[in-house]
């Protein structure tokens, strides 16, 4: 089994930062991607940001040159650096991870509970 836990979250006003954590435990043998996805209030889950285990990275528009994915491989985790938050990055941020577990060798889609970020003066 393998369980993802996030934290960081919170309260912050417009312009603001957070920065959010994703650990990654159980029977792993190796994580090739993490990434971070959100859920607005009616609005379908979309992501934020995603790296691979070599370090390659990956933004949606809307969050380009505010938010930055890193990740710590002997940690198995990873982060998201949140700048200049705007209202509309309100939402419910997951985390997931592509997991191939140990010691049977099978890929595993597995996600966060999710940790809630709003925006607000």
């Amino acid at each position: 089994q393998v369980q993802l836990v996030e934290s960081g979250g919170g309260l912050v006003q417009p312009g603001g930062s957070l920065r959010l954590s994703c650990a990654v435990s159980g029977s792993i043998f190796s994580i090739s991607v993490m990434g971070w996805y959100r859920q607005a209030p009616g609005k379908q889950r979309e992501l934020v940001a995603a790296i691979t285990s070599g370090g390659s990275t990956k933004y949606s528009d809307s969050v380009k040159g505010r938010f930055i994915i890193s990740r710590n491989n002997a940690k198995n985790t990873a982060y998201l650096q949140m700048n200049s938050l705007k209202p509309e990055d309100t939402a419910v941020y997951y985390c997931n991870a592509e997991v191939l577990s140990s010691p049977i060798k099978q890929t595993l889609d597995a996600w966060g509970k999710g940790t809630l970020i709003t925006v607000s003066a």
